[in-house]
């Protein structure tokens, strides 16, 4: 009796997707843990306990020895995102619910589109406010940034301007470089002045490196797009550049390298660099699944740390990671490959965030993968959600009780962000503060 009521509870586990890690691991070849071995996992392990915790000291006047003091983190420093375009066009009322929980229950982050072509089709008619005209993945973008405040996302603006004519410029735009340089100041302007400190982070340029293949722009639009915007923002808005994939060869990434050190050294204020990560091609995780030679925890390391010589924090900041297909085994191998991703980027001293691009099934961009959500497209947890959760709401966040020390004093290792302490005094009153640990040594003192 006891077997079947096991084998049941499992077969239960299986359908709502919460058994993964198993199942993920069952999947993937012997050659693709011969990268990702027990070596890279322990120095992955070691690295999240060096970089992603610190030492806090509490100390508490007037209370015995050994009273309990319950810690519980509430917030990651880490950013841990999503794009949000899908907000609001989910097809129902429970499926968008659904879709907007993602943003606070499992997201600490969200990229807003703003992408200039769908943002002002008609030109002086900008898509702001809600009952603006449909565009797929672009919500008017009002909506959205009030819904991410009501909920303390952080915010990221994406893209002021993009190099990709194709997805960037509006149908209007002129050709002639110097009108369209006067286009930019003013749609720069426009942004700052509507959003003001609203948003935390703007990509200001989107993929500038490879611009000789993607339209004429203005001359040296990216330098001009970051002035204007540092003349524009408050001080506060942080300002990324974005480009890149973990694909690309180091040569290409030297080129992106230069082009950030070149944005640095003419003055410009550069607080993020943006790398991203892409596997559209569901054949590719296959392979990858199968032991080849891609995007191994090497090569991984090797542009992490190359970017990190401009001396600028990293947003690993669009990730997309496709199932092979919709079968079981392809979901879990999409949860393996992310959670070992995860894992080794949370690691990296430099890293600041991590965005997935497209969060449900069948809401990625034309050409994109269909495979490639946490959720698929009747918004039902894929074990990919799973593995994140339990990375970043169980594995990664601190919960504990101590107890003080003769001398009052508490101190405890946890992961950096935000926390709630509980105790109670000598009357038997319940008591409660918060605190952010960032550093070693942060805390609090209680007379």
């Amino acid at each position: 009796m006891k077997s079947k009521s096991t084998l049941l509870i499992i077969i239960c586990l299986i359908c709502s997707g919460r058994v993964f890690s198993q199942n993920s691991e069952s999947v993937m070849s012997d050659a693709y843990f011969n990268f990702w071995n027990e070596q890279v996992q322990n120095k992955i392990s070691a690295d999240i306990e060096k970089n992603r915790k610190s030492d806090a000291v509490l100390k508490f006047e007037n209370l015995p020895a050994g009273t309990q003091i319950e810690i519980k983190q509430i917030s990651h420093d880490f950013l841990f995102g999503g794009n949000i375009f899908l907000f609001g066009d989910c097809g129902s009322p429970k499926k968008n619910k659904k879709y907007e929980e993602t943003f606070g229950d499992l997201f600490n982050a969200a990229t807003i589109p703003f992408y200039w072509k769908t943002l002002e089709p008609e030109q002086g008619n900008l898509r702001f406010e809600a009952g603006s005209s449909y565009e797929y993945r672009r919500p008017p973008t009002d909506p959205v940034v009030d819904f991410c405040e009501s909920k303390g996302i952080n915010m990221n603006g994406h893209a002021i301007i993009y190099g990709m004519r194709r997805w960037g410029h509006p149908t209007w735009m002129p050709e002639d470089r110097e009108i369209m340089e006067e286009h930019f100041e003013k749609h720069i302007r426009k942004l700052a002045e509507r959003y003001k400190g609203r948003i935390q982070r703007w990509d200001v340029v989107n993929e500038p490196t490879d611009q000789a293949n993607r339209g004429a722009m203005p001359d040296d639009y990216t330098y001009k797009s970051f002035r204007w915007a540092m003349e524009y923002f408050p001080d506060l808005v942080k300002f990324n550049i974005n480009d890149s994939d973990m694909h690309w060869d180091m040569t290409l990434y030297r080129r992106y390298l230069e082009i950030v050190r070149n944005l640095i050294d003419r003055g410009i204020r550069l607080d993020y660099v943006g790398l991203q990560m892409h596997i559209f091609n569901p054949d590719e995780s296959r392979k990858i699944a199968d032991g080849a030679d891609i995007l191994t925890p090497e090569k991984i390391y090797k542009r992490l740390d190359l970017m990190s010589e401009a001396g600028r924090p990293l947003h690993v900041s669009e990730v997309t990671v496709s199932a092979p297909d919709d079968s079981e085994e392809g979901k879990a191998i999409q949860a393996e490959i992310t959670k070992n991703f995860y894992r080794l980027w949370f690691s990296h001293s430099n890293v600041m965030g991590i965005t997935w691009w497209n969060v449900v099934d069948g809401g990625a961009a034309p050409g994109e993968p269909s495979f490639s959500g946490i959720y698929d497209k009747e918004l039902r947890l894929k074990p990919v959600y799973h593995v994140l959760d339990e990375l970043i709401n169980n594995e990664w966040r601190t919960q504990t009780i101590v107890k003080t020390s003769n001398d009052g004093v508490v101190k405890f290792r946890g992961f950096k962000g935000r926390y709630v302490v509980s105790w109670k005094d000598k009357s038997g009153n319940r008591k409660q503060t918060e605190f952010d640990l960032l550093k070693n040594g942060d805390g609090f003192e209680v007379f």
